[in-house]
């Protein structure tokens, strides 16, 4: 792998093979192609191997509490908004614990983008099902098979109203990277969800299984624009996978919403005591 300014020199702890190391080369090459620095990111990493990757970039680097990575993005991205503000999260993360922080952020249309990992089981805890998993999947701690229906990010995500939503996959890198960095550029809110196979606990959805069954929109003249084919998309069975942008549209972002955030981010206003207390003492 080429030399990249977002390398650091750290020892990986991802299992060989893991799906992990091609949404790590596709950020790097994302971030080299919107000719970004380091100082230029903020990388907000979830808890989970997917939280792990944030620390094998430089940046500016935050490490979330299980299911906390949105609101602290949020807080981040309000007081400085010249940060290109990047989530790196699994699918416990952002579709379990972070659930309705994640209806927020697409409520809002905060302007950062949302990269999860789902290798629909948890990892790092050792392989329980989450929320992504199948239903009947057997884990350790599911041995009679998974008994919730599986989560559907991009049908939630397109009814919450989001302006930005795509579908990737680890194995093909070259066009993770093109995903990221059109989420990256799209202004509002925009989230990647990233088939990520996990090589340790799902030896079902492996990088061979979704290999035989991912197929790239782009090639269909899939018009992105289009909302009702989007949610059609969303409802696809396991047979054919559709990567590429799934849908997109341009909304005021959270900034423009907000008269004081227009022209300025928090960190820009002066903080006044006098004027804390007046408003303090009028409660």
């Amino acid at each position: 792998m080429a030399a990249s300014r977002f390398d650091m020199n750290r020892e990986n702890q991802w299992c060989p093979g893991c799906g992990n190391f091609g949404v790590l080369k596709a950020m790097k090459d994302a971030f080299e192609g919107l000719d970004l620095f380091p100082e230029d990111l903020l990388l907000v990493g979830g808890i989970g191997q997917s939280g792990k990757t944030v620390g094998y970039l430089a940046g500016n680097m935050l490490h979330a509490l299980h299911g906390r990575a949105l609101p602290l993005a949020t807080g981040a991205k309000i007081a400085n908004q010249d940060l290109t503000v990047i989530i790196s999260a699994g699918d416990g993360d952002s579709y379990g614990e972070g659930g309705n922080h994640l209806v927020s952020a697409i409520r809002r249309n905060i302007d950062i983008t949302l990269l999860v990992h789902n290798n629909q089981i948890y990892g790092l805890t050792k392989g329980q099902a989450s929320p992504t998993s199948s239903l009947g999947m057997t884990t350790k701690a599911q041995p009679q098979g998974v008994t919730s229906t599986a989560f559907n990010p991009i049908a939630m995500a397109l009814s919450a109203g989001i302006g930005f939503v795509a579908q990737g996959f680890s194995g093909d890198t070259d066009q993770l990277t093109r995903l990221i960095k059109q989420a990256i550029s799209h202004k509002g809110f925009s989230m990647v969800d990233i088939f990520q196979p996990c090589v340790s606990f799902n030896r079902i959805n492996t990088f061979h299984w979704y290999k035989e069954r991912v197929y790239d929109l782009a090639d269909t003249g899939h018009d992105t624009s289009d909302l009702g084919k989007a949610f059609a998309l969303s409802q696809t069975d396991a047979a054919a996978i559709p990567t590429g942008v799934i849908y997109e549209r341009q909304a005021p972002d959270f900034h423009q919403r907000q008269g004081v955030l227009k022209n300025r981010g928090l960190r820009d206003y002066r903080f006044s005591k006098e004027k804390m207390n007046d408003i303090l003492g009028k409660a």
